[in-house]
Parts: structure tokens; C-alpha cells; sequence
């Protein structure tokens, strides 16, 4: 059973000509939306604020969803398929473009104009007819949101056009009698548009009615001057004064009316659209908007520039959306490839681009300007009254672009290109990004065929993310896999798996990434301004990190920091680097592998070497003042610092913070390099301020190879060091054993690098090991070891922290008196205890003592201080675990809702230091009385 709706006059839905009935505005609205781009996705934000409007009630979503649900139920008996479907992130409506009066009016008049161009009259006369019976009065009645005014204006523009158009077909035949009668009812309606005036007069001269068409001239200017202020324009002004003196070429019979009766040229040249493009349902929605008639904030053309770096979709998704959008263009559709980023072809002169735009617009080749100012002059005079779409597809900058916009406030331009083209006026701009996971999969089920995707579900899933969500890299596979059928995805996958291959993979036939991604890095070379840019971007390559920020950018260059700024900008324009945050940078993976290509084809071996070396010393330099000032002052850095950069410790963490898997990559590309100083360096730099922040549980791989790399050198201090460090990791991790295991060979390596006071950190953490595991004597004789050993006036810390730990100790032996003494000397003795960290983790076992005591009230005086300490000092780990047991002490006194927010806060500092995955903290606060965290039973 066919369905068709009808809303060019009053709302219809037909079922086998027998009406649908449709109760609700909203449905009625939603289904209207749906209809205007039948066959195409329509976001549900974009329903949401269109039927909706500003409603900020939080189930509109939920009503939307209702709304579609009530529209399938009326709709279902009438049709044998799901009319209204759910696509990623909307819905589409599923009918033929012909089964909605709006749409087939559009196709009826377009046939219709092109078989008037090519002579058929009496075909085109019956097309015009056709479509023009199906209006029925107002578009879109009933429906009042401002989307629906702004349709219903269009397609009432569109209807007075078609009339119009049908006029000057009736007048060309001779049909002037009858045609008269029909206008003079359109320029009542309508007494300020010009054409129908025209047309009115030039058929009431020809059917002997001159008075008549002079008064309607007399009538037309009278209401311009009186409204608008303004005279007729000047194709008007010569009918008259061509009927005023009966000038024979306004007869239908003469040989100069032959040969301006015929329609005007008309450009369609737009490419083909894909037939598989997928998603981008977002864009597809902003950029019609923009191409609507109401949508002009300037008095010029309506600009878009389409952004984004190569590969990326910006011609597929400007062509597929000009497709959907060419018929509202009377003026026609021109499409121009600038080749700005074209490999093997240079980019388009702006006096070439002239030339050819111009040729569209009808004009031949002896009429069109040699001078580039004379044609542009003549391009802006065709186009200021054009109602015209203009694609400038794959541009270079903005010196070619600005003389090719045209100059009526009718027409539409899209640009496409790399550079953002920020400084050219009047545009409105749209980046394109990779397409996200589901997307790309999508577009790789359509290239590659469904079947095939659906034997391998998770080697599709890992070809997509092997092409970044590069539409570019996905059309290179899927023209791999139809070339070869006896392929499984896995043959393909194990192929882009290799680095070292990934970029020969995704080359095929004409279409290759690393040869676009090589233009960008060309046109670099040849701009003065960008050769710092061309420079750096192999330097970078060289770099395993997932950002790139100036100050290490500077380093690897040996640049100023300002230069290599500028650089970094100039690389994130041309669409090499993307932004990462504020002053920081990252690499498309894809673009990551051609700079790392280019670095060892086109630097020296010194100079790679260097480059490395300047930007891991930076990382070094820059860690260990932030280590100096987080912990402890005995260690050493193997290079010689410069003067801290950090004014204090909140500064140094937020750079820490900033910087956190930075670090990390920089210390695993240390290791796997040829400088063992510097990657064990890095590796004993970590630990201090990621302690603080609770990070270092994730070094354990860190610290493992970089205690090989120590061993290699017989680097004994720094092995024991490191060994130290791999327990506490262990401790925290709760694999006691191993962690025992580690730091007894670390009390051997000491020894071995005859420092044996240094065993002060290794027998303090087996003190703690054996207290969290209840061996409380053991724990006690490793603790008192270490305070007989530990050098109070050298370093006063350990000092503090030997007897705090001492103080967990003594109330897990039920001597809860020794254990608050002690407690209270170490708080009471003010500023001896040392940094804010210190005095908090001092309250912090004051208040463990009162809690495990009974004490709760001065317990939770005690935590109340060590939290606000501990949060100064910046060491969340330790707040985290002091404001658990401050949440179970008021927990204890019944203040349940004061305890919950300390717990929350406690599983909050946890999951930012990814101790806890965001399940496991949802998991733990469901409960009525939160199980202790694993993370906080594995410290003190």
C-alpha cells in the first residue's frame, strides 16, 4: 500500500488515496520535519529545538521518542516496511522522494526546465502544469514554529518561481491571451517583484492591450517608490520604453524575439555523488541550513568554509550535500576543483579559476576579460543578482579564493580546504573531523560489504581504527578488499598492523594518504613563512608522544620557544597537527607515520640523535626540579639542573599533571634508547610527583626495565633505587610478596653501592608491608632499624614519616595510648615536621589512633586537618585514603550524609588517579555502607 504525503496546501497523509489520521501538533511536526528530507537522516537535536523549541524540560528527549513510536504505530498498517527508522544519532524517513507532493514538485519543475532547453515545449508545458496542480494553498498550514515559516517561505518562493518560469514557456508558444488573465492575478499578490510585471505587460502589448500594460509599469513603479523608495529596475525600464514606442522585437514573429525567447543557460556541474556516504548527519544539517534561503547574515554571498586536513571527506560531504540542496539554486549549481591540494598538480591561478567560472555563467571565450581585475569585475556583475550555488572545492589559501566570490546576496559558497582561510570575511566555518568509531565502521561495512564485515566483527574494528576514522583510508581498504575477494579482513589487518607498511597499505591506484598528506607538507616548503613548519614536522615524528607543547618543541628544535611556537600553529593550519588543548598539539596517527617516514629519509643520523637527546633532557631537567620539590632532596639528577622554572609546588603539579603521559612515553623512549643516564633518570624522576598523585602503580613496567638498563651499567646506587621504588609500586598493588621480594635485593644493592644509610626508604616500606599484613612484630623491627639508621638532621622527613608509620603500628597492638602520644608529638611539634604533606600525614595518624581508640570525636578533628593539609599540599593519594577514614569515623557518630560526601570525594580522587575504573567507583558508592576500596586497604 503506497503512502504519500501531501503538505503544499492543507496537512494530508494518504493511504491508497483514503486519509491517515495524525492526532498532535508535535506528531504532525516531527513527521513534517522527517518529510522534508525524505530518504535522509535528521539529527533528533535538530527535531528537538525545531518542534520543541526552547523547552529545557529534561524528558524531551523521551517525549521525541514517544512521538516517533506513536507515528510508527499509525503508520504500520499502511506500509509493509518500517517507515520512520532510527540511524546513528536520528531518524530518516523512508519514502521515495515522489511519494511527498513538496518533492515532486521539485522534480517535476527541474524536468521540466530541462526539456524546455531542449526544445520540447509541449513536454514542458505538461510538467509545468503537473506540478503546479499539485499546490493546494498555504505550504506547511497549520504548523507556527519559525522552521516551518522559514519552509513554507521557501517553497512559496519556489511556487511563484515555477509560475513564472511556466509564464515565459505560455508567452513563448503564444499563449498571451490566456497567460494575461493568470498574471494579472499574480501581480496583485505579489505588486513588488518585477518578472511577473514584465511578463504581464509584454502579454497584455501582444494580445493589442497597450494602455493596459503601460498602467500595469504605472502601477508597478508607483508601489516601488512609495515602499521601497526605489525605481524599476532597468530590464523593466526598457519593456516600457519598448512598448511606448511599439518596438517590433516584442512581437512574437520576429526574428530577434527568436533569439532571446529561449531559456537561459543553466550550470549543473556538480560531480556525482558517493553512493556510499555514510554519517555526518550533524554537518549534513548545519550546512543545509546555511545553503537556505533565510540563512544570510551579510549583504554579500553566504560563505562556508569546509576545513579540515586531507582525507577527511570535505569534497564527499560538500558534493553529497549541494546534491540534496542544487534544486532550490535557480541560478544553477557551478563546481570548480582549485586543485590546492592536489598531488602532481599545482593549484589553480585565481585568473584560471576566473576564466572557468565565468564559461559557466555562459559567457564564451573571446567575451571573457584577459585581466584578472576585469574578470573578476565582470564575474561580480553576472553574479549580484544571481540566485546561485558556487563550490570551490580543495582550495589553497585565501589569496585564491577571495576574488572568486561572487557578489549577490542570493548566492551560496562552499569552500573546501585544508587551511581554516580564517581571515577571509564574512564566513561562517565548519571543521571536519574523523569520523568516530561507529561511523567508520559503517562506511567500512558499505565499502567492504556487509557480509564480510560480519564474519569478522573485531578485525573490522581494528582496520578502523588502523585508519583513524580517515574516510580517505577506509575508501583505500574497502578498493583493496573488492580487488581482492579472496581476502579475509584478517589478511588485510595483519598488512596495517606493521607500522612500517601502514602508509604502502593505504595506497591504491590514484588514491594514496601519504601522497596527501605530502602535498600539505610541500606547500610548506614553499612558503617563506612556513619552511619552520616543513622543518619541524619530521623533527616531531621522531618523538613517541601522544602531545607536543612548546616548550618541549623548543627543546627538540633548539629554537626559542616563541619560533617553535609559531611553527607548531603554522603545522595545526596546514592541518598536519590538531589541537590538543591550550598550547598543546598531537598527531593524526596516520600523519604521525609519514612525519616519522620522512625524518629518517631526510635528516641526518647526528642530527635525529641530537634532536632526541635535547627534547628527553628537557623532559629530565623539567621533572626532577618538580621532583625536588615534591620529595625527596637526597636524590640526584645525572645532568646538571637549570634554574627551576616552578615558583612553587602547585605550579610544578599542574605541570606534572599536564604533562602525565608525556612523561611516561618520553621515559619508555628513553629506555629504548642509546643513553642509559638519562632513561634511568627519567625513571627514578617519576616517582615523587606521581606518588602525589597517585599514579605510580602504573610505573611498575617503567621501573622493571629500567632496573636492566641499570644492571647493564652496574649502576648499583640507581638499581637500588629503582628497586626500592618497584616495592612500593608492588605494596600499593597488593602483591606483598613481590614487593618483599624486590626490596630485600634492594637492601643487597645498597650495600653493594656502599650506601648503607639509603636503606632507610627500603626498611620502612617492609615496616609497612608487614603491619598492612599483620606481621606487627616484624613491622616494628624494620621501623626501628630504620629510625636508628636514618640520619635525623640529613633528612628530618624520614624522621617523621618512620613514626607515623610506627604510630599504625602501636594501635594495631591495642597500645592505643603510645600510639596517640606519639601521634600528638609529632603534630605538636608545628613547623620541625616539615612540608604541608608531613604536618598532614601527622593528622592523619593522629586521627587513625583516635579512630581505632574509640576517640571519634577528636578523630575527626584530627581528620578535618589532615585533609585540608593534604589537599594544599597537593598529595592526593594520601587525602584520599585520610578522607575514607574520616567518612567511617562520621559514619560511626551517625552523621551519614557528612561520611558520604567524604567517601565520594575519596572514590573521586581515586578514579582521576585510575586506581579505580569509573565501574568500580559506581559499584562501591551504590552500596548502603561503601566496602573499602583495594587501593585504600593497601596503604597505611
Amino acid at each position: 500500500m503506497t503512502l504519500e504525503i501531501r503538505f503544499l496546501g492543507p496537512w494530508q497523509v494518504l493511504a491508497a488515496e483514503e486519509p491517515v489520521r495524525l492526532a498532535g501538533q508535535r506528531r504532525i511536526g516531527v513527521l513534517a520535519r522527517l518529510a522534508l528530507n525524505a530518504g535522509q537522516a535528521v539529527h533528533a537535536e535538530r527535531i528537538l529545538t525545531d518542534i520543541w523549541g526552547d523547552s529545557s524540560a529534561a524528558t524531551v528527549a523521551k517525549q521525541l521518542h514517544i512521538v516517533i513510536s506513536k507515528l510508527r504505530e499509525t503508520l504500520a498498517p499502511h506500509t509493509t516496511k518500517e517507515i520512520i527508522q532510527t540511524v546513528p544519532g536520528g531518524y530518516r524517513l523512508a519514502l521515495e522522494p515522489d511519494q511527498i507532493d513538496a518533492h515532486l514538485f521539485t522534480r517535476l519543475t527541474k524536468r521540466a526546465r530541462t526539456t524546455q532547453a531542449q526544445g520540447d515545449r509541449a513536454a514542458a508545458d505538461a510538467l509545468f502544469r503537473t506540478a503546479l496542480q499539485l499546490w493546494r494553498g498555504e505550504p506547511l498550514a497549520g504548523l507556527t514554529g519559525p522552521w516551518a515559516r522559514i519552509e513554507a517561505t521557501r517553497l512559496e518562493e519556489e511556487h511563484r518561481t515555477v509560475l513564472e518560469d511556466h509564464a515565459d514557456l505560455r508567452l513563448a508558444v503564444g499563449d498571451h491571451h490566456a497567460v494575461a488573465a493568470d498574471l494579472a492575478v499574480h501581480v496583485r499578490a505579489h505588486p513588488l517583484r518585477e518578472r511577473p510585471a514584465a511578463q504581464l505587460m509584454l502579454a497584455l502589448h501582444r494580445a493589442g492591450r497597450p494602455s493596459e500594460a503601460l498602467a500595469v509599469y504605472q502601477n508597478t513603479r508607483r508601489i516601488m517608490v512609495s515602499e521601497l523608495g526605489i525605481e524599476p529596475g532597468a530590464e523593466l525600464r526598457r519593456l516600457h520604453q519598448a512598448i511606448l514606442v511599439k518596438d517590433p522585437v516584442l512581437d512574437l514573429t520576429t526574428p530577434a524575439q527568436q533569439v532571446t525567447i529561449g531559456e537561459p543557460y543553466t550550470p549543473a556541474e556538480l560531480p556525482a555523488d558517493t553512493h556510499t556516504f555514510t554519517a555526518r548527519a550533524t554537518e549534513i544539517d548545519r550546512l543545509r541550513t546555511m545553503l537556505s534561503p533565510a540563512d544570510n547574515p551579510t549583504h554579500g554571498a553566504a560563505i562556508t568554509v569546509i576545513d579540515g586536513p586531507g582525507g577527511i571527506g570535505k569534497s564527499a560531504l560538500t558534493v553529497h550535500v549541494a546534491h540534496a540542496m542544487a534544486a532550490r539554486f535557480a541560478d544553477g549549481v557551478i563546481y570548480l576543483n582549485l586543485h590546492g591540494s592536489t598531488p602532481g598538480l599545482d593549484p589553480l591561478a585565481p585568473a584560471q579559476a576566473l576564466r572557468h567560472l565565468l564559461r559557466s555563467l555562459g559567457l564564451d571565450g573571446a567575451a571573457v576579460p584577459a585581466d584578472p581585475g576585469e574578470a573578476a569585475a565582470r564575474y561580480r556583475s553576472l553574479t549580484a543578482t544571481c540566485d546561485l550555488l558556487v563550490i570551490l572545492d580543495n582550495a589553497r589559501d585565501v589569496r585564491q579564493i577571495r576574488p572568486l566570490i561572487p557578489a549577490g546576496p542570493g548566492c551560496r559558497v562552499l569552500i573546501t580546504c585544508r587551511d581554516p582561510l580564517a581571515t577571509l570575511d564574512n564566513a561562517r566555518h565548519l571543521h571536519l573531523g574523523a569520523l568516530n568509531a561507529a561511523d567508520a565502521a559503517a562506511l567500512l561495512s558499505r565499502l567492504a560489504g556487509p557480509d564480510r564485515v560480519r564474519a569478522e566483527p573485531q578485525t573490522a574494528e581494528r582496520i578502523v581504527h588502523l585508519c583513524g576514522g580517515f574516510p580517505l583510508a577506509l575508501r583505500i581498504v574497502g578498493a583493496r578488499l573488492a580487488a581482492r575477494p579472496d581476502w579475509n579482513l584478517s589478511d588485510l589487518e595483519a598488512r596495517l598492523a606493521d607500522a612500517t607498511r601502514r602508509l604502502d597499505m593505504l595506497e591504491y591506484a590514484d588514491l594514496a594518504i601519504r601522497a596527501s598528506i605530502a602535498v600539505s607538507h610541500h606547500h610548506l616548503r614553499e612558503e617563506p613563512a612556513g619552511r619552520d613548519a616543513a622543518h619541524l614536522l619530521p623533527l616531531l615524528g621522531l618523538l613517541d608522544l601522544p602531545t607536543h607543547t612548546p616548550a618541549a618543541t623548543a627543546a627538540l628544535t633548539g629554537w626559542p620557544q616563541h619560533r617553535a611556537e609559531a611553527a607548531l600553529e603554522r603545522l595545526q593550519d596546514a592541518r598536519l597537527l590538531e589541537a590538543a588543548g591550550p598550547d598543546r598539539y598531537q598527531f593524526h596517527d596516520l600523519v604521525g607515520l609519514y612525519a616519522r617516514e620522512r625524518a629518517h629519509q631526510d635528516l641526518p643520523e647526528e642530527e635525529r640523535a641530537a634532536a632526541v637527546r635535547r627534547a628527553l633532557h628537557h623532559y629530565l631537567t623539567t621533572l626532577w626540579m618538580a621532583s625536588t620539590l615534591a620529595g625527596d632532596a637526597v636524590l640526584r639528577c645525572p645532568v646538571e639542573l637549570p634554574d627551576s622554572i616552578f615558583k612553587d609546588l602547585a605550579e610544578a603539579e599542574r605541570w606534572v599533571q599536564g604533562e602525565r603521559d608525556n612523561l611516561l612515553a618520553a621515559a619508555q623512549q628513553a629506555l629504548a634508547g642509546p643513553d642509559p643516564a638519562t632513561a634511568i633518570g627519567l625513571a627514578i624522576g617519576l616517582h615523587w610527583p606521581f606518588c602525589y598523585q597517585g599514579w605510580h602503580t602504573q610505573l611498575a613496567d617503567i621501573y622493571a626495565h629500567a632496573i636492566e638498563v641499570a644492571d647493564r651499567i652496574a649502576a648499583w646506587e640507581d638499581k637500588a633505587q629503582l628497586r626500592s621504588f618497584l616495592g612500593w609500586v608492588y605494596r600499593d598493588q597488593g602483591r606483598y610478596d613481590a614487593a618483599i621480594a624486590q626490596l630485600k635485593t634492594a637492601l643487597t644493592d645498597w650495600d653493594r653501592a656502599d650506601l648503607p644509610r639509603r636503606k632507610v626508604g627500603v626498611l620502612n616500606n617492609l615496616g609497612v608491608i608487614n603491619t598492612i599484613v599483620g606481621r606487627l612484630d616484624e613491622a616494628l623491627g624494620y621501623l626501628e632499624s630504620a629510625l636508628e639508621l636514618n640520619d635525623d638532621a640529613e633528612r628530618p622527613g624520614a624522621t617523621v614519616v618512620l613514626r607515623n608509620n610506627r604510630v599504625h603500628v602501636h594501635f594495631r597492638q591495642g597500645r592505643f595510648d603510645e600510639a596517640i602520644a606519639e601521634a600528638r608529638q609529632l603534630v605538636e611539634s608545628g613547623p620541625k615536621v616539615g612540608p604541608l604533606a608531613d604536618a598532614g600525614i601527622a593528622h592523619g595518624s593522629l586521627g587513625d589512633a583516635y579512630r581505632h581508640a574509640g576517640r571519634l570525636t577528636e578523630a575527626v578533628e584530627s581528620y578535618t586537618e589532615a585533609v585540608r593539609l593534604l589537599r594544599e599540599s597537593g598529595y592526593r593519594l594520601k587525602e584520599a585514603v585520610s578522607r575514607w577514614w574520616f567518612g567511617t569515623t562520621l559514619h560511626d557518630l551517625e552523621r551519614h550524609g557528612e561520611a558520604r560526601e567524604q567517601w565520594e570525594h575519596s572514590v573521586r580522587l581515586l578514579r582521576d588517579a585510575r586506581l579505580l575504573t569509573p565501574q568500580e567507583a559506581t559499584e562501591i558508592l551504590a552500596q548502603p555502607v561503601p566496602e573499602t576500596p583495594q587501593p585504600i586497604k593497601n596503604m597505611l
